[in-house]
């Protein structure tokens, strides 16, 4: 199994913006990755705190959501600029950067966050399918799990049909809350009061913070650090900040679309029950059913439930592909894309399905902000890093964010932490406050809340003390070994698969015992990450070229002894581009290593040795 490092390598570099002329069709050949991101910035848990923030407290808490779309274009382009400059995601540099004990932490706390982003789309398809079919909310839930086979179909199609078919559902929702806002008929004076920052009560604080949760989400920071790559761009200064400026532009027009999706929800919400005295209305299925007889119009509740299905259906996409990029990053472990999607659908259809089952559908509602406020709680956990990485001469070079944008960085980043600080603590003194509980406090609670706490101070204050520089941080793979070499055989065309391991000094040698003085050797290597599988050749993120500078290196070394050879890289699944690669050089000898792991390991990663043998009609060796 490659560790080729590509983040999202099915789309890595796919597609070429570097033959496209100077002008309007240069930005439109950037636009795209942002709106596979603004769809999380508008997916159901977005609904479930809008319509609480609307029917509560009226346009009061608008201010937030503006506020929030302004902190989530400087962090998403912030996430942009750190995967352009450096080639890398924020996990993957993220596992470069902190110790392998470390990443694993944070690991957990970004499937914990992708997990609750995900609950949300979940129970969104299902309250949507609900209002409009009628369908039972457990079918509903159960249904969502073949959002997998949609993805892998999009996937297999390219990024742009991917990119084109979230526009269309986003300009589904968009469309209808356009029209929702018409039959509103939302009161303007009170629209632009509600832009004036304010907090009634405690009450207002817990949502406006599941706003924030919902608004500035975790997962996205990573996703957009990945989908940036997805284009080909001139890796000089000009062309670097060219990609820079484009994707800004990009994040902009997306996420204010989002911001109309969001502060329509909350409008609509204000309009309709708000100003009809209605101000507990926080189920979305509450909602649906409110708006027939108070906006006077049988499409109102229609649209709003076509609305919702659509939302949740965009953001189960840009959930599952996260996952992905998420566990290749951070553990630099790969696995089959429809399997990694299927797991990511199933932390969160398992306990949708049994809280609906247990607790009944009213429930959701309630799940639906419970998983935003877990979102925010999750953010200062990557958004501290990131600041810091796009602030550092020594990471980012020419391209570190300007010292006043760093000042606004530090101010959104200090708001949210404190937020999350004080929603923790009025929890902890609303369910512990009296002593009940006491050993569940101090043994487990009272513990969590300190590790996280601490963990916090450390990423904040670590890289002021950090020795890092890029030299430390450039390498994803081990540095190749020297080859001790031997050779004999009688094999005019050797193919050798090689994935920068210790076992690759044993096919090297086993490969040349079976050639002769007149043998070509073909060092092959096949970079497999999720952004290879998707851009293929298009792709040149760091990695690659570390790749391609480790088989030079090995050429090198074969060439010293006299030996002939060729170095190979191609990209995408093993058991599909090595055959391929093999075929194309005419080897008569494949020699692969194997690290003598079991079925359920080879499976996992992809590494089905039987379906390379099915399609290389040559002798295949396998190295132990």
């Amino acid at each position: 199994m490659s560790n080729s490092g590509k983040s999202f390598d099915e789309f890595h570099e796919s597609i070429d913006t570097t033959t496209v002329k100077p002008g309007w069709r240069k930005l439109l050949a950037f636009l795209g990755p942002a709106y596979l991101v603004s769809v999380g910035y508008m997916d159901p848990g977005n609904w479930a705190t809008d319509i609480a923030a609307g029917s509560e407290f009226g346009y009061a808490l608008l201010w937030v959501i503006v506020l929030s779309n302004f902190t989530a274009i400087l962090v998403q382009s912030h996430s942009a600029r750190l995967g352009l400059v450096t080639g890398r995601d924020l996990a993957q540099f993220s596992r470069s950067y902190y110790p392998t004990g470390l990443n694993y932490i944070f690991w957990f706390l970004a499937e914990i966050a992708i997990a609750a982003t995900d609950l949300a789309e979940v129970l969104g398809m299902a309250i949507g399918l609900n209002l409009l079919f009628g369908l039972d909310m457990l079918y509903g839930v159960l249904l969502s799990l073949f959002d997998t086979f949609l993805i892998m179909f999009l996937v297999k199609r390219g990024m742009r049909k991917l990119e084109a078919f979230i526009i269309a559902l986003i300009s589904i929702i968009g469309i209808s809350f356009l029209i929702e806002l018409f039959f509103s008929k939302p009161n303007i004076p009170d629209m632009l009061t509600g832009l004036i920052p304010s907090l009634e009560n405690d009450k207002a604080l817990y949502i406006a913070i599941g706003i924030i949760g919902a608004t500035v989400m975790p997962h996205n920071l990573y996703l957009h650090s990945s989908l940036v790559q997805t284009r080909k761009y001139k890796k000089d200064e000009e062309g670097v900040s060219k990609a820079i400026k484009f994707n800004f532009i990009d994040t902009a027009i997306a996420l204010n679309l989002a911001l109309f999706v969001n502060g329509a929800i909350l409008v609509l919400a204000a309009s309709a029950f708000y100003t009809a005295g209605l101000h507990d209305i926080q189920d979305i299925t509450d909602a649906h059913k409110m708006l027939e007889p108070l906006l006077g119009s049988v499409l109102a509740p229609t649209l709003f439930a076509i609305a919702l299905i659509a939302s949740g259906q965009s953001s189960t996409l840009t959930g599952t592909v996260t996952g992905q990029i998420v566990m290749e990053g951070y553990l630099n472990l790969r696995m089959e894309p429809w399997i990694r999607r299927l797991i990511t659908r199933l932390l969160a259809v398992v306990p949708a399905f049994f809280t609906i089952l247990i607790a009944g559908p009213g429930m959701a509602g309630e799940l639906l902000i419970l998983s935003q406020v877990i979102l925010s709680v999750q953010l200062g956990f990557a958004l501290i890093p990131l600041v810091h990485w796009v602030s550092s001469k020594d990471i980012m070079g020419v391209f570190r964010i300007r010292w006043y944008t760093q000042v606004l960085s530090w101010i959104a980043v200090g708001i949210i932490v404190a937020l999350n600080v004080k929603l923790v603590a009025d929890a902890l003194v609303g369910y512990f406050g009296e002593g009940q509980h006491f050993w569940l406090f101090y043994g487990l609670v009272l513990p969590i809340v300190l590790l996280a706490i601490a963990l916090l101070i450390y990423t904040l204050v670590e890289p002021f003390f950090s020795l890092h520089s890029m030299a430390d941080l450039s390498s994803a793979h081990g540095t190749p070994g020297q080859i001790v070499l031997e050779q004999h055989g009688k094999f005019k065309k050797v193919a050798i698969s090689v994935d920068f391991s210790e076992s690759d000094s044993q096919a090297i040698n086993y490969a040349l015992a079976q050639g002769g003085p007149d043998t070509h050797y073909y060092l092959i290597h096949i970079v497999e990450s999720a952004g290879a599988r998707m851009l293929n050749s298009d792709i040149a993120d760091n990695e690659t070229r570390q790749d391609r500078e480790h088989l030079e290196e090995y050429a090198a070394q074969l060439t010293k002894a006299g030996i002939q050879n060729s170095i190979i890289i191609d990209f995408g699944l093993p058991r599909i581009a090595l055959p391929d690669a093999v075929k194309k050089v005419g080897a008569d000898l494949l020699v692969m290593s194997s690290h003598g792991r079991g079925p359920i390991h080879r499976i996992i990663k992809g590494r089905t040795i039987a379906k390379v043998q099915a399609k290389v009609h040559v002798p295949i060796v396998i190295v132990k």
